[in-house]
């Protein structure tokens, strides 16, 4: 839910371009019983809980984890928000469910293996390989709360609000004033005013100020010991026994901080991903597939942008978002066209490289080598400009492919929309 809320908060820039940057910053996203574990680990209190992907799990959970609870909630498990109002293919109602223990195990049964859509998945939906068997709690009140990044402060900042677990965006339109934003000064950390601040912006009713300070302080310490770069708990609730719970679980990580926080990166779940985004993430390319029909393979995030941009004012759209990068080698881009070709939407590829540190003669080879790998179904329009240029051009001259080549930019955009569409 956060998402629409933080968005509004770092940038309301609607430009395509500025819709496709966002997109291309690449965050691990990992599930909310690996979040629930993360937690816990880090001192914060959590329902009792256990994943689960076969039926045979279930009835050992019940045994082993939940003996004589009489309820049990069953959570799909996906990367994605809007799991509750969320939709099987095979038509069940809803990806989380309350129910009595001896119906945990049909209920499992029924979403395991199964293709969840929700608001955030998109009509293809998402496989639910994993169901997260929690307690459950005896809840008196639910909040919002949320640690992210902030351009403005530029650093961490707090979110909360005293009323959670439904919708944050439509109660951050419809009352500001519930939205309580504490920014923390990241070389001083978080101090005990900057917990009470937050905690009075959740305004817990039975829960204990001073440990639930204690509480909104070892979650800042998570996030900046795990390198997130969001930690949404929506909702954080106030339990019967006067207990602060974080009752959900959504955490994101900087991809740049990998090397350092080597287990939390073990626990990406890859089923989750574009198996495109994650072949090019092996080739080292950065590729973000979107809905278009029109393959586009550039060097440069800027140019890249521009590129889509000027397919969009030509009426045709990206089927994708791809940067071959500055120093890429033949052979990504051989793995470059198999990527894009394997995108039965595509209709048409435009090249657009500007050769600086990236030659143009090391793009044409590329382009030749992956058409003779890959059975090229769809018009190719190439314009190459800067270094090697010459030599690039020749070599897709005596290559004896059918290319449509291109002038400049616009002249590029143009003919890729006229042969996408003919």
């Amino acid at each position: 839910m956060v998402r629409g809320l933080l968005g509004k908060l770092a940038s309301r820039s609607l430009s395509i371009a500025g819709k496709w940057q966002q997109q291309q910053l690449r965050r691990l996203n990992i599930h909310e019983y690996q979040g629930s574990d993360l937690m816990s680990k880090h001192g914060i209190n959590v329902p009792r809980g256990v994943a689960v992907s076969s039926t045979e799990e279930v009835r050992k959970a019940i045994k082993d984890v939940f003996p004589g609870e009489k309820e049990i909630v069953v959570k799909s498990q996906i990367l994605a928000g809007g799991r509750g109002l969320g939709t099987f293919k095979s038509g069940l109602k809803g990806g989380v469910h309350i129910v009595k223990t001896e119906e945990v195990e049909d209920i499992a049964g029924k979403m395991l293996g199964q293709i969840l859509v929700t608001k955030q998945t998109g009509p293809q939906g998402k496989i639910v390989n994993k169901v997260y068997l929690c307690e459950k709690l005896s809840l008196v009140n639910e909040m919002y709360f949320a640690i992210t990044l902030d351009r403005t402060s530029a650093g961490p900042i707090i979110i909360a609000c005293r009323k959670g677990g439904t919708s944050i965006e439509d109660l951050a339109e419809k009352f500001p004033d519930m939205i309580v934003k504490v920014p923390i000064d990241v070389f001083k950390g978080i101090t005990d005013e900057d917990a009470a601040k937050v905690v009075d912006g959740l305004a817990p009713k039975v829960a204990d100020r001073n440990a639930s300070i204690e509480q909104v302080k070892k979650l800042y310490n998570l996030f900046c010991a795990c390198d997130c770069t969001l930690l949404e708990i929506n909702p954080i609730a106030e339990t019967s026994d006067n207990q602060l719970v974080a009752a959900d679980a959504k955490l994101n990580f900087d991809d740049n901080a990998a090397y350092r926080q080597k287990e939390i990166f073990a626990l990406r779940d890859t089923s989750q991903e574009d198996p495109r985004e994650v072949v090019a993430a092996k080739a080292d390319l950065n590729y973000i597939g979107l809905d278009g029909e029109i393959g586009c393979m550039v060097n440069g995030a800027g140019l890249a942008m521009a590129t889509m941009d000027i397919i969009k004012l030509h009426g045709g759209t990206p089927a994708n978002f791809l940067d071959v990068g500055g120093n890429a080698s033949e052979n990504q881009v051989v793995e470059a066209f198999k990527i894009l070709t394997s995108d039965d939407k595509v209709k048409a590829i435009l090249v657009n490289i500007f050769g600086g540190i990236m030659k143009c003669d090391i793009i044409a080879s590329g382009i030749v080598n992956a058409a003779k790998q890959v059975s090229l179904k769809v018009p190719v329009v190439v314009r190459l400009e800067g270094t090697n240029v010459d030599q690039g051009k020749r070599i897709l001259k005596e290559s004896g492919m059918t290319l449509i080549t291109a002038e400049d930019l616009d002249d590029a955009a143009e003919k890729a929309v006229k042969a996408s569409s003919g």
